[in-house]
């Protein structure tokens, strides 16, 4: 999340305007500082990117550092810090319990917020052919990001490691990489580079230095093998603590939970007369991971996770121009943007105004001494309400349309006919949203009739407030409606709109002198007369 100050001091969020991506990137270096800290600094001195986590692991010799940051920076500080590894890492020399092909090993890119896998299929293939042709490495692409889907599986990619690919590659057509040359890099290796989900990086130690034990339990609980349907392993020897290790990915967290893969390992050393001696999670983990966990050990009962604190106060921000704040949606209204323009700002002052309407009969029926005219206000409450969420949806609606309108312009003017097409179905869709928009203000306008001859004449200022509103959304979704009919070429649906739209004009003049009538009368009775 990023804060801006504003020229009059006050503080704005900007987190719904982020477009955030996580990098996962390993490293084949886990046992020298130094070169560890030369690859994490440089991704520190990145422009807009935050360094969130780095785990490394001397068995392994691996390394695993998580960043985050909006696609442009991310691809960056991705890049300089490969830069820095294949400057620093020889894999002729390099030996480790984990599997690895590259000195960048793999480079997964990860969806967090206002992106979408399919921005970071396209993250990871730019990130992978820049880094191919910028290092002379070559490039497999993986997960989500695969050309194939023999390439999907990591394990699959990486089979042979550095040493078998040497030999592989350039000979065998399986293993012709995505991108880059047909040949390995000599001290660097190969490199995969995928999109994913958030995945969970979860070993659990055991109270035995008897490898084949890890790796039995590891084959038993891994998917491939039958185990849990989401769950990665294999065994690991920790030589310097004398035990060993089942490695696990959780490739899908809410499905093979943490504690259901941790309890199974613990049934499988049961058998085998091995202790467990510990857990641990590599780099980061998403609190609903965790939450699980606390769920099932601490056996609580009717349990929410709207109970958990953070939840809420770091709870997703926005993404819709309904859902933003007033002083952000006025900012959009404001830029240079086309959209949103006046057909969602007429959808939402015809929202308000239908807000008004249901304040008044809810004021009017809250009273200790209602009068017997307060009958029927509940099911002006309802209709408000539908109407109000109706014309908060069009908001979004009428942006959208126009945006269809600007994308069928752009089609390819080598098929007319087609584009033509294209245009006229967008412009007819284009015409309706504001049509909907006008007929719900109309709409209002009855039921601020209705509260005009029933409501609190403590609340009638709101009355009139609420007319001209829906006034206001009328005169500007009628605006909207007939400008898109001007460029139709069905004139037959052109001039039935047309028709509507002075049909329901002309009800809303009537409804505004009613009204306007209604309220000087009631306000004379009360002596407010102006």
């Amino acid at each position: 999340m990023t804060i801006k100050e504003t020229g009059r001091g006050r503080i704005v969020s900007e987190t719904s305007r982020l477009r955030l991506v996580e990098c996962v990137p390993n490293f084949s270096e886990g046992q020298r500082r130094e070169v560890i800290e030369s690859i994490t600094d440089a991704i520190r001195k990145t422009p807009g990117v935050m360094l969130l986590d780095v785990e490394s692991n001397p068995d392994h010799n691996r390394s695993v550092i998580s960043f985050v940051g909006e696609p442009g920076p991310v691809k960056d500080a991705a890049l300089a810090a490969s830069q820095k590894a294949i400057e620093l890492i020889d894999l002729r020399h390099h030996k480790g319990e984990h599997p690895r092909m590259g000195a960048v090993d793999v480079v997964p890119f990860v969806p967090l917020s206002g992106v979408t896998m399919d921005d970071c299929v396209s993250l990871a293939r730019s990130f992978g052919q820049e880094f191919a042709e910028k290092f002379h490495v070559p490039v497999f692409l993986y997960e989500e990001a695969a050309a194939t889907p023999e390439r999907r599986n990591l394990a699959d990619v990486r089979e042979g490691e550095f040493e078998g690919l040497r030999d592989e590659i350039g000979k065998d057509p399986a293993k012709k990489p995505d991108f880059g040359p047909e040949k390995i890099h000599a001290t660097a290796g190969a490199t995969a580079v995928g999109a994913r989900e958030i995945l969970v990086a979860y070993n659990v130690n055991l109270g035995t230095s008897d490898l084949d034990v890890a790796k039995k339990i590891a084959h038993q609980l891994r998917a491939k093998d039958g185990g849990l349907a989401f769950v990665k392993a294999l065994g690991f020897g920790l030589k310097e603590r004398g035990i060993v290790q089942v490695s696990m990915n959780l490739t899908n967290y809410r499905k093979s939970q943490l504690f259901k893969a941790y309890e199974l390992v613990k049934l499988f050393a049961d058998r085998y007369g091995v202790p467990v001696v510990g857990s641990e999670i590599v780099g980061l983990a998403p609190m609903d991971s965790l939450v699980d966990s606390a769920e099932f050990y601490l056996r609580l009962e009717n349990f929410s996770r709207d109970q958990v604190l953070e939840r809420k106060l770091f709870a997703p921000q926005p993404s819709t121009l309904t859902d933003q704040s007033l002083a952000l949606f006025s900012e959009e209204v404001a830029s240079k943007k086309a959209t949103p323009g006046g057909g969602s700002v007429s959808a939402y002052i015809g929202a308000l105004a239908a807000g008004l309407v249901c304040m008044v009969a809810r004021i009017t029926m809250g009273k200790k001494e209602a009068p017997p005219s307060v009958e029927g206000l509940n099911e002006v409450v309802k209709e408000g309400n539908a109407l109000r969420q109706k014309l908060l949806r069009l908001v979004v609606e009428d942006t959208e349309a126009f945006d269809l309108v600007m994308k069928a312009f752009k089609l390819s003017k080598d098929q007319p006919e087609a584009r033509k097409k294209a245009i006229e179905e967008a412009t007819v869709k284009a015409s309706e949203i504001p049509l909907s928009t006008l007929d719900c203000s109309v709409r209002v306008l009855r039921l601020a009739h209705e509260v005009a001859e029933k409501g609190s004449t403590n609340a009638l200022s709101d009355v009139v407030t609420a007319v001209s509103a829906a006034r206001a959304a009328v005169e500007g979704a009628a605006s909207n409606v007939m400008i898109n009919l001007k460029t139709l070429e069905d004139r037959k649906y052109a001039d039935n709109v047309a028709r509507k739209v002075s049909n329901l004009k002309e009800e809303s003049f009537i409804l505004d002198e009613r009204i306007k009538k209604t309220v000087e009368s009631r306000n004379r009775l009360t002596g407010l007369a102006a």
